[in-house]
């Protein structure tokens, strides 16, 4: 910003203040930044002509979804939303994996606080019973 300190008017000290914007130093500033962006662009790009070769793995299936084992502390048991029971418990999970083999399912157990640990017990060994080896138990975040 410029200042005009003689002239007519006022004292010998007073200040006039000048308007006008000087654009000079935003140009440059502008036209320094355009070259670098030009220059630095090519470089960017990949100038090494590969021939990439065609990818021939099928695509992977989507995971089945998971079952779930419900215990509740009274003791009853749920696959799904569907109730069942300790004796029933692997033809139930062998309906819902369909034509998987058991070894290959994870199913995933939910129990009640109050659950008795007996209870508990009877389900998963009724699980390794019908071959049903993967076992993951699920707990709430604290």
């Amino acid at each position: 910003m410029a200042a005009k300190l003689s002239g007519s008017g006022g004292g010998k000290y007073t200040v006039e203040a000048n308007a006008e914007i000087n654009i000079t130093p935003f140009v440059d500033i502008m036209l320094v930044l355009l070259i670098i962006f030009m220059v630095a662009a090519p470089l960017a790009t990949v100038s090494v002509p590969v021939k990439l070769p065609r990818a021939v793995a099928p695509p992977a299936p989507n995971p089945p979804k998971p079952i779930f084992i419900s215990v509740q502390d009274d003791g009853d048991v749920y696959v799904g939303d569907f109730k069942t029971s300790i004796a029933t418990i692997g033809e139930d999970l062998k309906g819902q994996i369909g034509n998987r083999t058991p070894d290959q399912e994870r199913i995933f157990i939910r129990g009640d606080q109050q659950t008795r640990y007996g209870d508990f017990m009877q389900v998963m060994n009724a699980l390794q019973d019908n071959g049903f080896y993967s076992v993951a138990l699920v707990g709430e975040e604290s």
